[in-house]
């Protein structure tokens, strides 16, 4: 039997205690060895379902540690580039929570470092690995609905917290980086097409962040709609509509969390059929496709350049705000 991979985690956040360090500690071929923070206190509920993990005080200790392969970041949003360099250059293998750079050009030194060392390094976009999002895509290339015509995309939630990190200008934060990267990436995914022309973006701050975004793009061939918000009740659904019928996506990014994953179908003479996906564990699957890419080669499904993608069409969101 191959080693598995041992994963070392940058940070305790509470959505790696929640969610991504125990996918790593459940995936096959992982395995949840180090976690790097700043007190000891912070691993204890991390301890609870890995007993024996390791636990550094230093991320440069973490990194220099000959029994880590791989790490898992999921630090404030303007640390992910500074320390996903770090990592490759200690020869560890990187998935780096979105997103992955503030800017689309910083994600260059990303890739020149990833080309240089051969090592994974990847932004831990989940939904891409979800067969709720991949079965979409099949459809819309299969032209189930027809000619695709018009994208709407809302994805909110209510977080008055100052001093939470989304709301904080000096760590990154903001709506657009925080779920943007989900309305604009999941279109690009889903379609793989790139936009053409931001047509309106209207951004609500506050203190120094976007809190509200409403965006209109033109994408080759069809017109999309989207809005985030961090000041809204929760809801999120992505709807593609095409000449010959209506594709609604239930709970497309917080899937077996926020809800159900379900793709509800209607064709043009009003017939409505739904396929469900109950069982799947999105974060699991993203940590076995990463452990495949870096132990068999595979190429991982969603790669820097297509993350830079996402990045450049928030970048375009800022310059063409009102």
């Amino acid at each position: 039997m191959s080693k598995p991979v041992r994963f070392g985690v940058l940070g305790a956040s509470d959505f790696a205690l929640h969610h991504m360090a125990r996918a790593i500690h459940e995936a096959e071929g992982a395995v949840f060895a180090a976690l790097a923070t700043s007190s000891e206190e912070k691993a204890t509920p991390f301890r609870a379902f890995v007993p024996d993990l390791k636990v550094f005080t230093d991320y440069n200790a973490l990194l220099a540690s000959e029994e880590i392969d791989a790490v898992y970041i999921p630090l404030p949003n303007h640390l992910h580039v500074v320390w996903s360099l770090k990592a490759m250059a200690a020869g560890k293998h990187v998935l780096c929570e979105k997103p992955i750079a503030m800017k689309a050009g910083e994600i260059d030194a990303l890739i020149a470092k990833r080309d240089a060392t051969g090592l994974v390094c990847a932004e831990a976009f989940m939904i891409v690995h979800h067969p709720q999002w991949q079965r979409l895509r099949d459809l819309l290339a299969a032209g189930e609905i027809g000619t695709l015509e018009r994208v709407e995309v809302g994805f909110s939630f209510d977080n008055p917290d100052a001093g939470n990190i989304r709301n904080r200008p000096e760590t990154g934060g903001g709506a657009l980086g925080d779920i943007g990267v989900y309305a604009f990436g999941c279109v690009r995914f889903a379609t793989g097409e790139e936009p053409v022309a931001i047509t309106h973006a209207e951004i609500t701050r506050e203190a120094g962040v976007d809190v509200t975004a409403e965006v209109s793009a033109r994408f080759p061939g069809f017109a999309y709609h989207g809005y985030v918000s961090m000041r809204m009740a929760p809801f999120q659904e992505a709807r593609f509509h095409g000449r010959k019928g209506l594709i609604v996506v239930k709970t497309p990014f917080n899937a077996g969390v926020a809800g159900l994953a379900e793709i509800e179908i209607t064709d043009g003479q009003g017939l409505r059929w739904i396929e469900s996906f109950p069982a799947v564990r999105q974060y699991v699957v993203q940590v076995e496709n990463f452990v495949r890419s870096v132990k068999e080669g595979v190429t991982y499904p969603w790669s820097l350049e297509e993350a830079k993608g996402t990045q450049a069409m928030i970048d375009a969101v800022f310059t063409a705000a009102i």
